[in-house]
């Protein structure tokens, strides 16, 4: 029987730079990258676009059982496909984000994507990076390595604030930190699978690290559980 592919687990709140994180080690490690806060991002947009009440369980289900959500690596760059078109730019606004952490609540939602999260990594040829908020905890709680990546709420809406500005939307700090705050607040106290660190995960804080630092001590650790497995 083959193995199974080597399942690193990246959580998270938001801005704390799972993303650019993952999609360094994910292209240094020739991983495949599953992204599952896009996932859930792709979800909130085409209920937007079907018109779908962010709260109507019964047809969130039936979204699901037809939605066709993916991943393609372009020049480095991880872009989430939703029907087959590229919505890598449209699922990251302020309103899909606000839309995913409220998809993210509902119990149909989180265990109608687990079947797919958990596909998409074990289809990998040799292994696999997932980020989100409960891929430690619920997704893959016997992942191969588990990291809990946080920073300040000033740092993380900093972040997030400069993302926006690059991408021309109009926002500014205070709103965005806002927003942040009660993502924060949704995440953690929600009834299924709340935002928390798994017992066994190293938690890194990149309040004042350098991305480098971040990416080469995670790299290490990935490094040296693969050399074990390979023994």
């Amino acid at each position: 029987m083959s193995r199974r592919p080597f399942i690193v687990a990246i959580d998270g709140p938001a801005g704390a730079g799972k993303s650019t994180v993952s999609r360094i080690l994910a292209r240094r490690l020739g991983f495949a990258l599953v992204d599952t806060g896009a996932i859930y991002r792709c979800v909130a947009l085409q209920a937007a676009r079907e018109g779908i009440p962010l709260d109507d369980d019964l047809r969130l289900g039936r979204l699901l059982e037809r939605i066709h959500i993916g991943f393609r690596m372009v020049e480095g760059e991880n872009h989430a496909i939703l029907e087959g078109k590229d919505v890598s730019a449209e699922i990251r606004t302020p309103e899909v984000s606000m839309g995913a952490s409220a998809v993210s609540s509902r119990p149909v939602v989180r265990q109608g994507l687990l079947d797919l999260q958990r596909r998409l990594a074990l289809e990998a040829p040799a292994g696999a990076i997932l980020e989100g908020r409960d891929i430690g905890t619920v997704v893959f709680p016997d992942a191969d390595a588990k990291f809990f990546l946080e920073a300040s709420p000033d740092v993380r809406a900093r972040r997030r604030y400069e993302e926006l500005f690059q991408r021309g939307t109009e926002s500014t700090l205070e709103t965005v930190l806002g927003e942040q705050t009660k993502r924060d607040h949704d995440d953690a106290t929600r009834a299924v699978a709340p935002l928390r660190p798994a017992e066994d995960a190293t938690r890194v804080d990149s309040t004042a690290l350098p991305l480098s630092e971040v990416v080469q001590g995670l790299e290490a650790v990935i490094r040296a559980r693969l050399a074990r497995r390979a023994s």
